[in-house]
């Protein structure tokens, strides 16, 4: 968050400037840290003016796996920080990268921590992202840090990527097979209708239906296709981006039981993934999981979370004891996070936790692409046998007749 303040030094001399601090409990402690007396302090407005210089542009996966491994190679090396920073300024050929590094290297020749520019851009870098470079920070241990991330992102990445690629070819059928049948009842169909609707031949009732529908998509066409486009665009935007459409859609999902199954498992290895992170990096295991409960993507699974921090951690439970009151968890992830919790390595069983869930999730991803192909088949082949029935029983009782 940026402030804009306006102090006194001890000479008298007014001093006015912009500064980037969390809240304004921390201006004040930089400005006693500068020897300034504050006379007045106001928050800017955060506008992200360097990624909209670059519409279209955006900063991926891969460019935080190269940006965090960079980093971590350079401090392993010996670089300080602003150098490693200097050096991939002159690297990196993407504008919307080069803009973001300039900017943190703004904010570290200013002497602010390294950590806030990434903050000012949620859209981006997640709380997770920006929590373990502020723990990494505060701790001296960057480097670290650094490489963690680096390795959690490329894991990640691999999941998503094997997730996204089984999905392909459904996709791709149903594309197609959307294709062919916009193609047979745009063209094919309305000419043989027209045919037997005006020849004065008796066509049969199921005919006349498939045919009437056919004539009907075709005359209006320019109105009906466009139409069901702005429909979905619709849709899509209420389901994904207000809060009555993703509880529909979580609702939706939980009585799926291939669906939910799937949505949980990658809810819990994200848990895993990201506690066993934020704990390594040394942040206080309250603030870990309050951190989690807003990355993990399942709103079941993060009001759990919150519970187990703020009814049972927060009031002197152990963690072990915490995860055992809280029915969303399967058995045996209480029962390690318990014993692990005591032995005193619970962040190398979450780690073992999700490269497990990893495993599971490619595993029933494939069960369920194998599960909707078929479906999918015998869908399309349904619509598109009935279409040829009826365009095929009134020629065969033509033929028949003659």
């Amino acid at each position: 968050m940026k402030f804009h303040y306006v102090a006194s030094d001890p000479t008298g001399r007014i001093i006015e400037d912009n500064i980037e601090a969390l809240n304004s409990y921390d201006v004040l402690t930089l400005l006693a840290k500068k020897g300034l007396r504050p006379i007045s302090i106001k928050v800017v407005r955060n506008i992200d003016v360097n990624f909209k210089k670059f519409f279209g542009q955006s900063v991926t996966i891969e460019d935080k796996i190269f940006l965090t491994k960079y980093l971590s190679l350079m401090l392993r090396a010996g670089t300080d920080l602003f150098r490693a920073i200097t050096i991939l300024i002159q690297d990196f050929e993407k504008p919307v990268l080069k803009a973001l590094l300039i900017e943190i290297g703004n904010t570290l020749e200013k002497g602010q921590p390294f950590y806030l520019t990434f903050s000012r851009y949620p859209r981006y870098f997640s709380s997770v992202f920006v929590s373990l470079i502020k723990a990494g920070e505060v701790s001296g241990n960057l480097e670290e840090v650094f490489l963690n991330l680096s390795n959690s992102l490329q894991k990640d990445q691999e999941l998503y990527g094997r997730v996204k690629s089984a999905f392909v070819y459904p996709i791709i059928l149903m594309s197609v097979s959307a294709l062919i049948l916009l193609l047979l009842v745009s063209f094919a169909l309305p000419k043989v209708a027209d045919v037997f609707l005006k020849s004065g031949f008796k066509v049969p009732t199921f005919s006349k239906i498939v045919f009437t529908i056919g004539l009907f998509m075709n005359d209006y066409k320019m109105i009906i296709f466009p139409a069901l486009f702005v429909s979905a665009f619709i849709l899509y935007y209420f389901f994904a981006k207000t809060v009555p459409g993703r509880q529909i859609v979580s609702r939706f999902i939980n009585k799926t039981p291939l669906i939910n199954k799937v949505m949980k498992e990658m809810a819990l290895q994200r848990f895993a993934s990201t506690l066993a992170s934020l704990m390594k990096a040394g942040l206080p295991i309250l603030d870990s999981l309050e951190i989690t409960a807003d990355a993990v993507g399942s709103e079941e699974l993060r009001q759990a979370l919150l519970r187990i921090s703020r009814e049972g951690v927060a009031k002197g439970l152990t963690i072990g004891e915490a995860f055992r009151k809280e029915p969303y968890f399967p058995m045996t992830i209480t029962n390690l996070i318990a014993v692990s919790e005591k032995a005193g390595h619970t962040e190398d069983i979450l780690n073992t936790l999700a490269d497990f869930y990893a495993t599971e999730i490619d595993g029933r991803v494939k069960n369920l692409v194998a599960f909707l192909e078929p479906i999918l088949l015998l869908g399309i082949g349904v619509i598109i046998g009935t279409i040829a029935l009826a365009v095929i029983v009134p020629v065969y009782q033509l033929v028949g007749g003659m």
